[in-house]
């Protein structure tokens, strides 16, 4: 599987494209991130300082299913599952094709958002399906 990484850094207007990323180095690069340090400076900084909550996206570039992580504060996490997908519209009479569905879940903690990554990595769909509705 071939996947990207970006970052959106909350002090800079553009997100910090990382380029490939092995899937090996997916959850560590993760943890790498200052998320905490990144949160505090947050607090000192004017709100028209601040362009994005720090967050990270992995996407598998072969099938087009990602996550987007977003830290809220040193417990909390939103976790966007962007993926194509099936859509029905008018009342289920018309299906079309949505190349980036989106749904969030919030609430999540740092395991939840290991355990997520995780599944992205190995491909588990169904289990990313089922718990980012």
């Amino acid at each position: 599987m071939n996947f990207r990484a970006s970052f959106c850094d909350p002090f800079k207007p553009d997100i910090i494209e990382m380029g490939s990323i092995e899937k090996d180095k997916i959850v560590e690069t993760f943890e790498r991130i200052p998320w905490n340090k990144l949160l505090d400076e947050m607090k000192l900084k004017k709100e028209n300082e601040i362009y994005y909550s720090p967050s990270l996206e992995i996407e598998n570039r072969d099938n087009k299913n990602g996550l987007s992580v977003s830290a809220v504060d040193g417990n909390e996490w939103y976790i966007f599952y962007k993926r194509p997908k099936m859509v029905k519209w008018f009342f289920g009479l018309i299906e079309k094709m949505d190349n980036n569905y989106l749904t969030d879940i919030r609430g999540q903690t740092e395991k939840d958002v290991k355990t997520c990554l995780s599944a992205l990595i190995i491909n588990d769909l169904e289990f990313l399906e089922s718990k980012i509705k």
